[in-house]
Order: structure tokens, then C-alpha cells, then sequence
């Protein structure tokens, strides 16, 4: 099941973020190599990325959002998507 997945990244004021953002960083990357993320793409001027995720259910994309280090710091919105009719 594919999800449109928009995640904005709003960092407290003083949070010393390096560590986190390499474990972000990381943990992308493995979600990536494995499939389940096909699909990132910046929003330009904003701290922000659309991404598409590819997985069975809703509380497997759950398990894998809360899994980003990041997560506490995210407004996450998820869209689930179907097969258009027109699709070729």
C-alpha cells in the first residue's frame, strides 16, 4: 500500500541536533536499501520533505514514522493512496 507522507521538522530553539540528524540520516537511508521508503523529495525553503512510503498497513507505517529520530520533532500528514483508474 503506497502513502504519501509530507513531514515538517520543527527543532526546539538550543537542541544541540547533530547527533540526531546523523541518526536520521542513517536510519533514511536503511528504509531506503530496503524499499519500504522508494520516494523523498525536499520542499524547497522549508524544513520539510514529501516523501512515499510503501507498505502493507497503517500501523506498519506508523511503527516505521515513530522509528525516526526525529519523529518528536515532525508534524507528520499522511495521505494513503490507491491505484487511479488511468493509470497505464
Amino acid at each position: 500500500m503506497f502513502f504519501h507522507v509530507r513531514m515538517d521538522v520543527q527543532l526546539p530553539p538550543g537542541l544541540d541536533a547533530a547527533p540526531l540528524l546523523a541518526q536520521e540520516k542513517a536510519r533514511a537511508a536503511e528504509l531506503q536499501r530496503s524499499g519500504v521508503w522508494p520516494g523523498l523529495w525536499r520542499v524547497v525553503g522549508e524544513y520539510a520533505n514529501i516523501s512515499i512510503f510503501d507498505v502493507p498497513t497503517n500501523d506498519d507505517l506508523h511503527e516505521i514514522l515513530s522509528s525516526l529520530p526525529l519523529f518528536p520533532y515532525m508534524k507528520i500528514h499522511v495521505t494513503p493512496l490507491a491505484t487511479h483508474p488511468s493509470k497505464i
